[in-house]
């Protein structure tokens, strides 16, 4: 019999608790990137008063039991009491959704945290917070818990009145809080993620300081953070593996309508652009209008000094925007009201008022500054380098048409090469890219056809990050993962036609490997990046170890793990080590690597799109000993989340 469905069955949610019942709403997800976003709503709290003139430093301390505290020397958080809730006004930020000072301007002109949840979801999602306010020469405190009470958890209850504590020297907040372990799959925040936020954040706001304290390993580390320089010093750090073409850093500032900016911009000898832009500190990894109105300007302003001095006759006329960008590395950094980020996690700007406005910013600055006297050497450097990536583009282009017509014909280079699955929905299929013919036979013979294609690789493919796109298009290798895949590339590239859901690269777990890897990940990273940014390449997990005992047979995928499963299995076990894919046969690489099952695959991201520029450039750059300290930092190629420590 049927259930009926009656108004009484509509289920209220009060206060935070809805917060508690659907997280992933508010902070994305509860793995390691949601609980480091409960972090983020803090810390953003304090550079929202440092960016608005009201703080200088804010300090995190990472605690022994889990817990953190993220401490600023701003206003305060106002604690009179609330007209309308009656409750202290610190209260209500930590207990009530959508409450702030920020949904006008009168308190903040500029505001990463737009919605007004970011402290209350932090208490929602916390098993105690505590909160310390310094304001008016006086100490306030207050506790709340999430309290469980007839097997319901109630989110965030407040289980102290606010406290005065006595006379203070100290102006700021203070909040102290213990992620919920009841919400999270683990509650042990990374250093090393805190500290590339940290270290983004303070290059973003000159002269702040901001300070990480880790309290947990034996002997405590204290980072500390503060530029003075700002944007030159991000440009800097960013180039600082590469070889720029012409001294010093191109940089300006400006208002239009409100809408304030700051630019970097330096070239190098490199043949991609690197641009990164920020609205309010918040990273759009997506770009948006802003972006747009910068590239445009940079457009207009170096073709009309190309066409002023006759400098270019190509086929088509004017260079376009692609190659003035080559080499490129450039910051872009916004502050303006009403912001509207496209989607959830606020990777794209939406306002139109913003390209108008950086448009005119940038033509006004940049045309300024490259008409100085004094910039003429640097002005002649970048045209020579456009008119050099122009000629390049149109051998590029040719090199496309080539490929086109080869693969129109046939799939001439994957002939003998792909193994196809027979299945046609790209929603399910996989490809893995396999180093080397022996591996790549036993994937063939151990792949589920129905859904699983392979594609092996024949020797080490080409170090993108030293050619050009004419020179890519020219290595077997490369085309033959271009035409495997169906999108196209560079400007061509066209995800709807991407003709698998999976791309897992495969290799050795040793520096040969890793070197593929890396490979392969610079290619995707600089001509196929939303393959990665929309979370479709991963990386396959091979075992090390064989351990076997009499029927019993289980795999290890690190030395700890090994150990791990010796104790358990007991004596008169045999442990086999696998040098490379190639050892195994084609049963024991679907079982350990390729069952859907059972495997260990790493889903490729950019968390940090600075970071992930500046990993690319150590490993597959010109710089010898940038690289070797590099790898010896990251040496343990087959760890589980190498990647995420690697900032992709």
């Amino acid at each position: 019999m049927a259930k009926t469905y009656e108004a009484n069955d509509i289920q209220v949610l009060k206060g935070l608790d809805a917060v508690r019942m659907r997280p992933g709403m508010y902070i994305g997800t509860t793995g390691l990137k949601g609980l480091h976003h409960l972090l983020w709503e803090i810390v953003d709290n304090g550079i929202d008063e440092a960016a608005n003139g009201y703080a200088t430093t804010i300090q995190v301390i990472l605690h022994r039991d889990n817990s953190v505290t993220v401490t600023d020397d701003g206003r305060g958080i106002p604690v009179g009491i609330h007209d309308t809730l009656k409750i202290p006004g610190v209260q209500v930020v930590f207990t009530q959704l959508h409450a702030g000072g920020k949904f006008n301007t009168t308190h903040y002109n500029y505001s990463g945290g737009l919605h007004g949840v970011g402290a209350s979801v932090v208490n929602a999602l916390s098993r105690w917070l505590e909160v310390e306010v310094h304001v008016n020469g006086r100490k306030y405190w207050q506790r709340y818990e999430s309290i469980e009470i007839d097997g319901k958890i109630h989110a965030g209850k407040p289980v102290t009145q606010l406290e005065e504590h006595g006379p203070t020297n100290f102006q700021g907040t203070k909040i102290t809080f213990l992620p919920d372990d009841r919400i999270f799959e683990d509650i042990q925040m990374r250093s090393d993620i805190i500290m590339r936020r940290l270290k983004e954040l303070a290059f973003l706001n000159k002269g702040i300081k901001l300070v990480l304290i880790d309290e947990r390993p034996e002997e405590p580390i204290t980072k500390v953070f503060h530029y003075t320089g700002g944007l030159k010093d991000f440009i800097e750090y960013l180039n600082e593996d590469k070889t720029p073409i012409h001294p010093g850093i191109i940089y300006f500032e400006g208002e239009k309508d409100g809408i304030k900016a700051q630019i970097g911009i330096q070239y190098t000898d490199s043949y991609s652009e690197s641009i990164f832009s920020y609205v309010n500190n918040i990273p759009t990894r997506e770009g948006g209008t802003h972006e747009t109105g910068f590239k445009t300007a940079v457009t207009k302003v170096l073709n009309d000094f190309i066409k002023k001095q006759n400098l270019y006759k190509g086929k088509n006329g004017g260079l376009t925007g692609e190659d003035f960008r080559e080499g490129m590395t450039a910051v872009l950094s916004v502050k303006m009201h009403n912001v509207q980020f496209e989607g959830q996690t606020k990777s794209k700007l939406g306002n139109t008022e913003a390209r108008t406005a950086i448009e005119s910013i940038v033509s006004e600055n940049l045309q300024s500054y490259l008409e100085d006297i004094d910039n003429q050497q640097t002005l002649k450097i970048i045209l020579e380098k456009a008119i050099k990536a122009a000629k390049a583009r149109e051998a590029a282009r040719k090199a496309k048409e080539i490929t086109r017509k080869k693969n129109s014909l046939e799939n001439a280079p994957l002939v003998g090469k792909l193994a196809s699955c027979t299945g046609r929905d790209p929603k399910i299929n996989e490809l893995f890219i396999v180093e080397g013919d022996s591996a790549g036979g036993s994937a063939k013979q151990g792949r589920d056809r129905r859904f699983q294609a392979i594609l092996p690789l024949r020797g080490k493919p080409l170090n993108v990050e030293k050619k050009r796109l004419d020179q890519v298009l020219a290595n077997d290798e490369f085309r033959t993962i271009i035409s495997a895949l169906g999108t196209g590339i560079d400007e061509d590239f066209n995800i709807k036609n991407l003709k698998y859901d999976k791309i897992i690269i495969l290799a050795d777990a040793d520096q040969d490997g890793a070197h593929i890897r890396a490979i392969l990940l610079t290619f995707f990273f600089r001509y196929m990046k939303e393959l990665i940014t929309e979370g479709h390449v991963y990386i396959g997990m091979a075992p090390l170890y064989k351990i076997a005992k009499g029927s019993k047979v289980e795999y290890a995928y690190s030395d700890e793990e090994l150990k791990a499963k010796v104790k358990k299995m007991g004596k008169g076990y045999t442990v086999q080590r696998y040098k490379g894919l190639g050892e195994m046969n084609p049963e024991q690489l679907w079982e350990t690597t390729m069952d859907p099952a059972k495997r260990f695959i790493v889903k490729v991201g950019i968390e940090d799109a600075a970071e992930a520029e500046k990993m690319v450039t150590i490993l597959m750059g010109d710089r010898t000993d940038s690289r070797r300290q590099y790898i010896t930092t990251h040496a343990n190629f087959n760890k589980k989340d190498i990647f995420q420590e690697m900032g992709m």
